[in-house]
């Protein structure tokens, strides 16, 4: 049977933190400008004692209350996130237990950023349509804010925490193709692109001492922090995800112009305003919404669909193109098309 998406529905931390706030540490430092750039004036951060996990787990009792799903019914869980609680356990397996999923259920994570929700679809669909999930959850969620040194202007204001949940199941058999084909992409030589380099088993955090440091531009960081190269991100996202978009509609058979509306990862407003120019779409077909929530890596595709359908610019049956790209270098790309069925509430 083929794997359609029910419902999604997304949560952000109380905390909050505006472009305005920021001035108070950098007073020379030209707001206007970097808002103009970024697209974002306030962003979600969480809190000292909050996890992804957390944030997981309210957005998926959310999505479970709203759509009426027991949890009895879930038999797969993938919680897709690159700030997970622990290197072990897997956080899958302590979210499943917080949710009360039953134990037949199975479990993973997804170690991916910028374009995880597109890899993540992809798993999901494959699945789904092998008959190895009939009903599955799928949780995005990152606190990327952690990984920021608050002396780092260079990134204080880019990142936003959040997470967004999804409920996908087998659906009737003229759904076919609701979700696909998919286009991915890897580089891995533009790793140090964006990487926190002490984070794993090759720098060893607990035991390497990293003192902070002033580059050039004054941004202050330690090697527990982010890095990220702005121009080559840049770069590499304005070369290749105007490729993939292509190479998707050429795997699918269809024309941009038969696709409804592109929803991409919400990196920055220079980036989006770039991919936008290259493809050649009016502003009303391409989903632009991170304003108030910043970039919130793995979970800003769902949480850019699910608001475009509350505001009306993205509706149920038309056909969505979904593009994540990002930390990796990673990129993916699909087509969506949600089924007239699809539930839908309005956000708290």
């Amino acid at each position: 049977m083929p794997a359609v998406i029910d419902a999604i529905e997304y949560m952000l931390p109380a905390r909050t933190e505006s472009i305005d706030e920021i001035a108070a540490r950098f007073p020379n430092w030209p707001l206007e400008k970097i808002a103009e750039k970024t697209g974002i004036r306030a962003r979600h951060v969480a809190g000292d004692d909050e996890c992804a996990s957390d944030f997981g787990v309210i957005a998926a009792q959310q999505l479970l209350e709203r759509t009426g799903t027991h949890v009895a019914d879930i038999d797969y869980l993938i919680f897709c996130t690159q700030t997970p609680d622990y290197l072990a356990p897997t956080t899958a397996c302590l979210v499943q237990e917080r949710l009360g999923l039953p134990t037949h259920v199975g479990a993973l994570d997804i170690n991916l950023g910028c374009s995880g929700y597109i890899y993540a679809l992809g798993v999901a669909k494959a699945l789904i349509e092998t008959g190895q999930a009939k009903k599955l959850l799928l949780i995005t969620a990152d606190t990327y804010s952690k990984f920021v040194n608050p002396g780092d202007k260079s990134v204080r204001a880019l990142f936003g925490d959040a997470a967004a949940a999804t409920l996908m199941s087998d659906g009737p058999a003229d759904a076919a193709n609701a979700i696909g084909p998919f286009i991915y992409g890897t580089d891995g030589s533009g790793a140090q692109d964006l990487i926190v380099p002490n984070s794993g088993m090759r720098n060893r955090a607990a035991h390497t001492q990293s003192e902070e440091y002033t580059d050039r531009h004054g941004n202050t960081r330690s090697d527990h922090n982010i890095y990220m190269n702005g121009r080559g991100v840049i770069e590499f996202t304005l070369r290749e995800v105007p490729r993939a978009v292509a190479q998707l509609c050429e795997k699918a058979g269809v024309t941009l112009d038969e696709i409804d509306a592109v929803i991409p990862h919400q990196a920055s407003a220079t980036v989006l305003e770039g991919i936008r120019k290259k493809l050649d779409l009016p502003r009303e077909r391409f989903v632009v919404c991170m304003e108030d929530i910043g970039n919130t890596v793995s979970c800003s595709v769902p949480i850019a669909m699910k608001r475009a359908l509350i505001s009306g610019q993205i509706k149920p049956g038309g056909l969505l193109l979904l593009v994540g790209f990002g930390v990796g270098l990673s990129w993916g790309a699909t087509l969506v098309r949600l089924p007239a069925n699809f539930v839908l509430t309005t956000q708290d």
